[in-house]
């Protein structure tokens, strides 16, 4: 695609742009979520689209897509698959030591959970699956905050689609601190909570709802990591924002019916990269300034002059990799509990 595929609604859109933007095809290929880009080995890990057996229970695979620096298009041998039945994996986030924290939605007779994965072996190890008796719903997207937290969103979806039970829990987000083994509500009051991501400081959570709201929100992150000030900062189109990033500059970057729209933090939209069917994205390459869209049938790079916020420039230390066991109840709730209920620690 030419460059009349990044579209600029304020001038400001040029210090992300650059002045030869690019849209390419990497691969044709069924890349549905959980872009995660390994700067270390230069690959791209994704979760497949969603196929279904026979008794209609949902596959999905954790696949490597092996890339050569900027060269696109790349051939199909480039990908091998690091799980092959990977519970109904969603979204991903990696981790400073190279693993994969994985959001599995689990199925009728799997349970969802938020799960370690090694990249080399396709090993995962469970770090959370309920709060206290109550299983969680289906988890969708994950971010690691560089102090180690696990930030996750959990949605309905999983039961709304047929394959997971009736939910026992709202739809929330939570923080899980594996250091202690300890899962919080971080946020409630939420239609379907999907993409979150932190701004380049981490002073700011947005996490995007894209049930009948379907808006952006913003959270402030206080020092001892309780959330406040919930606010508004865009409205989606139906269905989305699904995936969040924010670059270095603190711009924010929500999918969209047509493509990749662009905001300012006061919520201003700059522009939109045209590509209808983006379900998710990352940024990764070399320097950060490659952002690798999956779109059910292909994975695309637009290359950009706007980089990519890490967190790990913020942590010298690794506290992130704990092992931890899962936290397991043996309580079967009978109905859907409030919220007090379910949580005392609701973290505001």
């Amino acid at each position: 695609m030419s460059a009349s595929a990044f579209v600029a609604h304020d001038r400001r859109f040029r210090a992300v742009t650059g002045r030869r933007p690019e849209l390419v095809r990497v691969v044709d290929v069924e890349a549905h979520e959980g872009p995660v880009y390994s700067p270390e080995k230069d690959a791209l890990y994704f979760t497949t689209v969603p196929t279904r057996n026979g008794g209609g229970t949902p596959r999905v695979s954790i696949r490597q897509l092996q890339l050569d620096g900027l060269r696109f298009p790349l051939e199909l041998e480039h990908i091998t698959t690091v799980r092959e039945d990977a519970n109904v994996a969603n979204g991903m986030f990696g981790d400073r030591d190279g693993s994969l924290v994985v959001c599995e939605q689990g199925t009728l007779v799997r349970p969802a959970q938020i799960t370690r994965v090694d990249p080399a072996s396709g090993q995962a190890e469970t770090l959370v699956d309920r709060l206290g008796g109550f299983r969680l719903n289906s988890p969708n997207d994950v971010v690691v905050r560089s102090d180690g937290t696990i930030w996750f969103t959990d949605p309905s979806y999983g039961h709304l689609q047929g394959f997971r039970r009736k939910p026992e829990l709202c739809d929330l987000v939570y923080r899980y601190d594996p250091r202690g083994g300890s899962l919080t509500i971080a946020a409630d009051s939420f239609d379907k909570p999907n993409g979150l991501a932190f701004s380049p400081d981490e002073r700011v959570l947005y996490v995007g709802d894209n049930g009948r709201p379907h808006q952006l929100l913003a959270f402030d992150v206080r020092p001892d990591g309780r959330l406040g000030n919930r606010r508004v900062v865009a409205v989606g189109t139906p269905e989305h924002p699904d995936g969040v990033k924010v670059d270095t500059e603190g711009r924010i970057y929500v999918s969209s019916l047509g493509g990749i729209q662009v905001f300012e933090p006061d919520g201003r939209r700059i522009g939109e990269i045209s590509l209808p069917g983006a379900v998710n994205f990352t940024f990764g390459g070399p320097d950060r300034n490659v952002l690798f869209i999956t779109a059910d049938t292909a994975i695309w790079a637009a290359i950009l002059n706007a980089k990519g916020a890490s967190p790990w420039h913020l942590s010298e230390t690794d506290e992130s990799s704990p092992t931890t066991a899962r936290t397991r109840s043996s309580k079967r709730p009978s109905r859907l509990p409030s919220l007090a209920e379910a949580a005392l620690s609701l973290q505001w």
